[in-house]
């Protein structure tokens, strides 16, 4: 199989850079995977777009990052789940509570809502269940909710086969296995 490389700023075109050095000006690095996407200008600066626009959606950040270890864990992406593990703990989750949505389930009912969907829609390739569906709705959520929670599922599937594809290596701390116990 093709061995995949990620790219350095000098190896991707002027537009692919102008975006690396506005990554490395808001965030101080370039993500591998980011970088990864930059060998197209067009889909880093696309995907970046789309990316910002859904951060102006139903759900708010915390919400988002269990969302996106659901979708990670479904898709089997380490990238992803090293990532949003960070991210999430970043946003208040515990590592214990990162390996329950990681498994599509919350104590929270709202959280248990959003994941248990994002998790069947992914694995369902967009045929949930009812059940899911309806428990989405009974949480307050609406049409647009739904449509943004597809939304967040394109996004992060999208990521998550960039890297089921090129294996590049993760810049993150390795996510914990779903099987390993939690030490408090």
């Amino acid at each position: 199989m093709r061995t995949f490389e990620v790219p350095t700023r000098e190896q991707v075109s002027p537009e692919a850079q102008g975006i690396f050095d506005n990554l490395k000006s808001k965030i101080g690095m370039v993500p591998n995977l980011y970088a990864t996407i930059g060998y197209s200008a067009n889909a880093l600066s696309s995907y970046l777009t789309f990316q910002g626009e859904q951060a102006k959606g139903s759900f708010k950040a915390k919400e988002r990052e269990a969302i996106f270890l659901a979708i990670s864990e479904a898709n089997g992406c380490a990238y992803c789940l090293a990532a949003h593990t960070a991210l999430g703990k970043m946003n208040g989750f515990t590592e214990e509570e990162t390996i329950e949505l990681r498994q599509g389930r919350s104590n929270d009912a709202r959280l248990n809502a959003i994941v248990a969907l994002a998790k069947d829609l992914t694995e369902n390739r967009g045929r949930a269940s009812e059940a899911n569906v309806e428990g989405f709705f009974a949480q307050g959520f609406d049409n647009a909710a739904l449509i943004d929670l597809l939304a967040l599922v394109a996004d992060k599937t999208f990521m998550n086969y960039v890297h089921n594809l090129t294996q590049i290596d993760v810049d993150f701390p390795a996510a914990k296995s779903i099987e390993e116990p939690v030490l408090a």
